[in-house]
């Protein structure tokens, strides 16, 4: 597919309105995945607003795509988009971590419509992204199965082995997507385990890798487009930062899982208040840079 102008202007509203609506949901007081949710935005506008198939009036289409956020704490993000599609009213969005709500911190596939996995145990989303597309093959069914994953995420080695699994069994329709907005909870990610050269790290594994901006929506998008493509499984490494949209979230690990006061979360708003105002002027929405 070729992005239009109009594509893009549509994704950048829908990008800006999905992180007004995470830092709204989220509240004052209360610890919450921030920085993981906001870095994730872009990528995961990307795959529902222009890449996956998807059905909202039918969530369980048997045809559909498939999405796995395999760091499952930033579900947030997710949430944002399934509401902004109309899979449950946006008004849900405020009972996020509410006891009895269908919106849990982590994702809780029986409870929320549009959800695959019951993911939060860092690791495992690639492995049921493997056992999803091997399914389809089993039933006759072709559907591209997409997981994103954190890059402090790949210090587990799960990942790896099902790294392996996807290269070993052809899975050429999974697409991995690494959020690499280099912090973890507490710190670096390089910190842990190293990662670099991290393309070749997956591609020694047998797939296939490519290196963007995650928070740039053409790229994202030609991305993804490539990925589909491919004749062996295909890694996007995204690079973004954590936090992003908020000034002061803005690359901090401290941000990762905490509370804003009354006046961090107003300042927050307000910030991203102003970002889709202006993401939703008339004439703005232009292609530069393609």
């Amino acid at each position: 597919m070729t992005l239009s102008s109009e594509q893009l202007g549509v994704l950048r509203r829908r990008a800006a309105e999905m992180r007004w609506r995470i830092v709204a949901m989220m509240g004052p007081n209360k610890a919450h995945h921030f920085g993981g949710s906001l870095s994730a935005v872009d990528v995961v506008a990307a795959l529902y607003f222009y890449k996956m198939r998807f059905d909202p009036a039918n969530p369980q289409w048997p045809e559909r795509d498939r999405f796995i956020m395999s760091k499952g704490h930033s579900v947030p993000a997710q949430y944002a988009a399934l509401a902004l599609l109309g899979v449950f009213p946006v008004e849900e969005l405020t009972t996020l971590k509410r006891l009895g709500s269908r919106l849990q911190g982590h994702p809780a596939m029986h409870y929320t419509p549009g959800l695959e996995g019951c993911t939060g145990a860092l690791g495992e989303g690639l492995s049921y992204a493997n056992g999803m597309a091997l399914a389809g093959r089993i039933r006759g069914l072709r559907y591209n199965v997409y997981c994103l994953l954190g890059d402090g995420e790949l210090h587990e080695g799960q990942v790896w082995e099902a790294a392996m699994t996807t290269a070993k069994q052809c899975l050429n329709n999974v697409v991995a997507i690494i959020d690499r907005n280099g912090l973890k909870a507490m710190d670096e990610t390089a910190c842990g385990k190293l990662l670099d050269p991290l393309a070749e790290r997956w591609t020694a594994f047998g797939w296939t890798a490519t290196e963007i901006d995650g928070h740039d929506l053409v790229a994202i998008c030609a991305a993804l487009d490539w990925a589909t493509t491919q004749d062996r499984p295909a890694v996007i490494i995204a690079n973004t930062v954590k936090g992003k949209g908020v000034s002061f979230l803005e690359g901090q690990a401290r941000y990762h899982n905490a509370p804003l006061n009354e006046g961090q979360l107003r300042q927050a708003v307000d910030e991203l208040e102003a970002a889709l105002a202006l993401a939703t002027a008339p004439g703005l929405a232009t292609m530069e840079g393609v």
